[in-house]
């Protein structure tokens, strides 16, 4: 016999399935690692550089805060 856990799981799952949804599987990174915090500054630090160097998103940027106004 199934647990009412189980069912109540059962019963959830049939009723999402009914509404048109499916069940999928992701990984994302695990934050608990030791090293999680420092590949994110890395990992930061080269997205900063490139959009230091990138002058022409600069220029589309520094567009798109005048157009702000003094908000």
């Amino acid at each position: 016999m199934a647990s009412s856990t189980a069912i109540r799981v059962q019963k959830h799952r049939l009723s999402l399935k009914a509404a048109g949804l499916r069940p999928i599987q992701i990984w994302v990174p695990d934050t608990r690692q030791a090293d999680f915090i420092q590949e994110c500054r890395r990992q930061s630090k080269l997205a900063s550089t490139a959009d230091r160097a990138d002058t022409q998103l600069m220029a589309i940027l520094d567009e798109a805060l005048n157009d702000l106004g003094d908000v």
